[in-house]
């Protein structure tokens, strides 16, 4: 565990904290005016390892070599010339800081997108310390800045991770449906059921790895969640008539994968970050990493609770908040998150290859 203290004057600024990995949808943007939760969960902290955040050098300013170093292989309509390291963390684990009156209009029309830098000022001492977000479309987080504090380690050992075993038995899965309000309105009021914005980020990043390990050839996939998430994006971006490759999901609590399983879904864990690795004698398929909490609610899909045919809920039952949300009536196919999809893709160094980085350039939405 750990407390973020100011580096200036060394006063706490957060509660003690646990490290978990980057969400995949820390930076997303969600469609326009949409209502998003907090990003982290209570007691967590988590690291963006690239520079992110202003100063930003458009691509044509950037030297090819410069890019590649940073670990981008492909054009990009900006990179972050801010420091490295920056820490996410829940607007409630935060205290001990002020607004800085200056950058608080830095947003959209509901509140703080960060645009102009740090938000947040470390009370005792006035040093600019944080980015508060919590404009619409966007995930709410304060964000440390990495040059204006310092980590300090609390006393006590922390427990270790959970196993696979324990994670399956305790863990819940992440429902691929669930309620969306626009800012300003009250759930009760205005709501409806959508795909999950963390799947469709999830899906994103897991794309541009299927992409990779496709080698240019059509993948198949089974049915199920997992054809409702992937399966007409692969079939319209990879060609039609080479022998294809089969991607299946596989990670505890599951059969092995067949034999003829060439690419494998397989979870990260939500503690470490680690991808789940298969038996040796699957150790030559790709991996695909997916979130655990999407890929179990794709492995083992909750039923649904059948919604009566007509008159009202029993009292006291709310089903967005008592049951796993069914999917809405007439809901609209899945669609991919474009922006993690490219972000993702620009970073794998087989963008490289002429067919990938064609498509890059040619498809800029889905």
């Amino acid at each position: 565990m750990f407390v973020f203290v100011c580096a200036g004057c060394g006063a706490d600024l957060t509660a003690p904290l646990g490290q978990v990995p980057l969400p995949v949808h820390a930076h997303q943007h969600y469609g326009n005016g949409i209502q998003l939760p907090v990003l982290m969960e209570p007691g967590t902290f988590a690291v963006e390892p690239e520079p992110w955040g202003p100063p930003w050098r458009r691509w044509a300013d950037i030297d090819p070599g410069e890019a590649e170093a940073r670990g981008v292989f492909a054009p990009v309509h900006a990179l972050s010339d801010g420091a490295p390291g920056a820490v996410v963390i829940a607007p409630g684990e935060s205290h001990g800081t002020v607004l800085i009156p200056e950058n608080r209009g830095s947003g959209y029309c509901c509140g703080l997108d960060g645009a102009s830098g740090p938000n947040l000022a470390c009370a005792a001492c006035g040093r600019p310390v944080a980015t508060r977000i919590d404009d619409c479309s966007l995930w709410q987080a304060v964000w440390l800045d990495p040059t204006a504090v310092r980590r300090v380690p609390m006393a006590g050992a922390e427990a270790p991770p959970l196993s696979w075993a324990e994670l399956m038995r305790s863990g819940e899965g992440t429902p691929p449906f669930e309620p969306l309000t626009q800012w300003g309105s009250r759930p009760e009021e205005q709501w409806w059921a959508s795909w999950s914005p963390r799947w469709e980020a999830a899906a994103g990043r897991a794309l541009a790895h299927l992409l990779v390990a496709s080698d240019g050839r059509p993948v198949t996939v089974p049915d199920g969640l997992i054809a409702d998430v992937f399966r007409s994006t692969l079939d319209a971006l990879l060609p039609v008539g080479p022998p294809p490759r089969h991607a299946v999901l596989a990670g505890p609590g599951l059969p092995g994968p067949e034999a003829d399983a060439d690419i494998l879904l397989v979870p990260t864990h939500p503690q470490t970050g680690r991808t789940w690795a298969p038996a040796e004698w699957a150790a030559s398929a790709s991996l695909v990493p997916l979130p655990f909490g999407v890929w179990r609610s794709m492995a083992f899909p909750e039923p649904y609770l059948p919604v009566p045919r007509s008159g009202r809920m029993p009292a006291g039952v709310r089903p967005e908040e008592d049951y796993p949300l069914p999917p809405p009536r007439h809901h609209p196919p899945f669609r991919v998150d474009g922006a993690i999809f490219r972000a993702t893709l620009v970073r794998l160094p087989a963008v490289r290859t002429p067919w990938l980085r064609e498509l890059l350039d040619h498809q800029r939405r889905f």
